[in-house]
C-alpha cells in the first residue's frame, strides 16, 4: 500500500545577514553582508501509512511546525522531497488543499469579523462541497463539539478555547483524508480536550483518516497517536510506537497537594519533592516504583488536604529524559 506521506531527506534553511554593531560596520554590511544560514530542518526522512496517527514532537524550535508547513505546502523546502497523498505539497498546493484539513493553534482559517456560521458557509464554497451533504456534516460536527451557541457570534469575540473548537470543526467540514494538527488543544478545558481527542481517534478508526499531530500535551500524544517521531535541532532522534515510548520514557507523574499545613512529609519509594510554596507540595512520582493511587491515599491519610491534582510532567522534561536515555 502506498504511504499517505513519504518524506526523503527534507531540509529547510533560512539565510539572513548577521547584524553588525556600530554605524560604520552596519553601513559596510549593506554592501558586503555576512550571510548566516540557520538550518531549521535537516535531512528528515519518514513514511506515514494511510490511516496512521502520528505525533511529531520535540522542544520549542526543534523544527516540528516547519516540517508540517512544508508537508502542507505552506513552505517550500531547501532540499529533499516529499509526497503527501500523491502530491508534491509546495507544487500541488491547490489540489492538496481539497484532501487535507489543517489546524495551526496560533493561526485561524476563519474570518475574524464574520459570524462563525458565515465562515463555514464560505468554506463550503471554497471546497466546492454539495450543500446537503455539507449541511449534514456541519450539523454532526457542531453537535459533537458543542459550538451551536457560537455560530452567530463573530470569530473575533470568541475566547481562545471557543475559537479552537470552531477551528477543528472548520478543518473537518470537507471530509479530508489527512488531518494536520499543530497544538490543536491549546487553550481548551479538560472536557473540550477530551472531546477532540475522542473524535480524532474515532474518525481515524472509522474512516481511515490519517492524522499528523504536534503537541506539548502528553495526553494528546498518548490518547490519540499510535506512533511518535521525536525531532531535535531539525533532525529525527527517535521514531517508535507510542506504547513503547510511554513505557520507556513517560513513567512519571506530578502530584500537587494543597494542604492546610504549610508542609507535608511523604516518604515513599520513587517519590521525590519538588521545590514548592507554603501549603503546596509538588511530588514527582516514578510510577514504575509506586502507583499514583498509593501516593494519593497516603497523602489523604495525613489529613488536612484541600485539593489534589495529578498531571504529566512538562513535555520539555519528557523530551529531556528521552535525550538522556538516547545519549547513554
Amino acid at each position: 500500500m502506498t504511504p499517505a506521506i513519504t518524506v526523503q531527506e527534507l531540509r529547510k534553511s533560512y539565510r539572513f545577514p548577521r547584524r553588525r554593531r556600530g554605524a560604520l560596520r552596519a553601513l559596510a554590511g549593506l554592501f558586503h553582508p555576512d550571510i548566516v544560514e540557520l538550518e531549521a530542518v535537516a535531512d528528515v526522512s519518514f513514511d506515514i501509512a494511510a490511516g496512521e496517527r502520528v505525533a511529531i514532537i520535540g522542544p520549542n524550535g526543534a523544527g516540528k511546525s516547519t516540517t508540517l508547513k512544508m508537508l502542507c505546502g505552506v513552505l517550500e523546502p531547501s532540499g529533499g522531497g516529499a509526497k503527501v497523498l500523491g502530491h508534491t505539497p509546495w507544487r500541488d498546493r491547490r489540489a492538496l488543499a481539497y484532501e487535507i484539513g489543517v489546524v495551526f493553534g496560533q493561526r485561524t482559517q476563519l474570518w475574524t469579523e464574520l459570524p462563525v456560521r458565515d465562515s463555514f458557509a464560505l468554506l463550503r464554497r471554497i471546497y466546492d462541497q454539495d450543500g446537503a451533504a455539507f449541511a449534514r456534516r456541519q450539523g454532526d460536527l457542531v453537535e459533537r463539539f458543542g459550538v451551536g451557541a457560537l455560530l452567530d457570534q463573530p470569530v473575533a469575540r470568541l475566547s481562545l478555547g471557543q475559537r479552537m473548537r470552531c477551528e477543528i470543526v472548520a478543518s473537518l467540514l470537507h471530509a479530508p483524508r489527512l488531518l494536520f494538527l499543530d497544538e490543536p488543544t491549546i487553550g481548551l478545558d479538560v472536557t473540550a480536550k477530551a472531546a477532540i481527542r475522542d473524535f480524532i481517534r474515532e474518525q481515524s478508526a472509522n474512516e481511515g483518516q490519517t492524522v499528523v499531530l504536534t503537541s506539548h500535551d502528553t495526553r494528546d500524544i498518548e490518547l490519540v497517536c499510535e506512533r511518535v517521531i521525536v525531532i531535535n535541532a531539525g533532525r529525527i532522534v527517535l521514531d517508535q510506537p507510542t506504547d513503547q515510548l510511554r513505557r520507556r520514557f513517560i513513567a512519571r507523574k506530578l502530584v500537587t497537594l494543597r494542604s492546610q499545613s504549610p508542609t507535608l512529609t511523604l516518604e515513599m519509594p520513587g517519590v521525590s519533592r519538588r521545590p514548592s510554596e507554603p501549603h503546596t507540595t509538588v511530588l514527582d512520582i516514578d510510577t514504575r516504583e509506586t502507583r499514583i493511587e498509593a501516593v494519593v491515599a497516603a497523602a489523604l491519610a495525613l489529613g488536612g488536604i484541600d485539593d489534589v491534582t495529578v498531571e504529566d510532567p512538562p513535555m520539555e522534561e519528557v523530551i529531556h529524559e528521552i535525550y538522556a536515555v538516547l545519549h547513554q
